[in-house]
């Protein structure tokens, strides 16, 4: 079974600089949504960074992917990632899970 984690990204570059490299980043995204590794993204609210919700056989693997990223290849984001232990959820949820 794979792990869940949480990742936070941060920008680091004014705004400009990161809508730029956008459509990079989402490319990345969608490659790894293909190989079912993310399973939701969004900007944070106001846009000072974003979200991914991601699953992994562990923390190296996912921190070698988010590697590829072009937000991190361009030093335009920091990232934070966390280790998320499931406990409780829904039915719909449980499908990610597996």
């Amino acid at each position: 079974m794979s792990t869940l984690f949480v990742v936070l990204l941060k920008y680091i570059v004014p705004l400009e600089m990161v809508t730029a490299a956008r459509p990079a980043h989402l490319a990345f995204l969608d490659q790894y949504y293909a190989k079912n590794v993310f399973i939701a993204s969004g900007r944070q609210v106001p846009p000072t960074g974003g979200i991914i919700l991601a699953r992994a056989d562990n923390k190296v693997t996912l921190e070698n992917i988010l590697a590829e990223d072009p937000f991190a290849q361009q030093n335009l984001a920091e990232y934070q990632i966390y280790e998320w232990d499931v406990s409780k959820y829904s039915k719909v949820f449980a499908t990610l899970l597996s």
